[in-house]
């Protein structure tokens, strides 16, 4: 078990993924396509060069957002995880193209007590995901009910 507990779990307490990802045309592609996506920012190469500001295709931010949240689970919620309870404020204030290298860190920014389960705690989880270049592509809120430690 990797994860960290509700119980020892600190707000402010942030962790630094030590996996990051670099973003292969064969991730966006294949993504778009089981998704159903059919929008051209991902797919058409001609359009985004010709007809956009980015001059090239952009990953798909639902990867991009997957990918974030994957990549924070293993110092996090791995084996503690009751369930996911939502995310908010899910924002992408760059884009990330083909060849970009993902970083991610997690910071914890709130715990509550479950009302439901005496065995758990909803924590409040902030993700951030950098390019190899430092900026701020993504980051979002997420909420899960976690297991507390058990008592012997």
């Amino acid at each position: 078990m990797a994860g960290v507990y509700f119980n020892e779990l600190k707000v402010g307490q942030v962790f630094q993924h030590p996996i990051r990802r670099t973003i292969t045309e064969t991730d966006n592609v294949l993504f778009t396509a089981m998704t159903h996506n059919p929008a051209r920012l991902h797919l058409d190469e001609e359009y985004c060069r010709e007809e956009t500001e980015f001059g090239q295709r952009i990953v798909n931010s639902a990867f991009t957002l997957g990918l974030m949240v994957g990549i924070s689970v293993g110092e996090t919620t791995l084996g503690v995880a009751v369930a996911n309870l939502g995310w908010d404020e899910v924002r992408f204030p760059k884009p990330l193209f083909h060849g970009d290298t993902l970083r991610v860190e997690t910071e914890v920014v709130e715990l509550r007590e479950s009302k439901s389960r005496p065995n758990a705690g909803i924590v409040t989880l902030l993700h951030r995901a950098y390019n190899q270049r430092g900026e701020l592509v993504a980051h979002c809120k997420r909420m899960g009910l976690q297991l507390k430690r058990p008592t012997e």
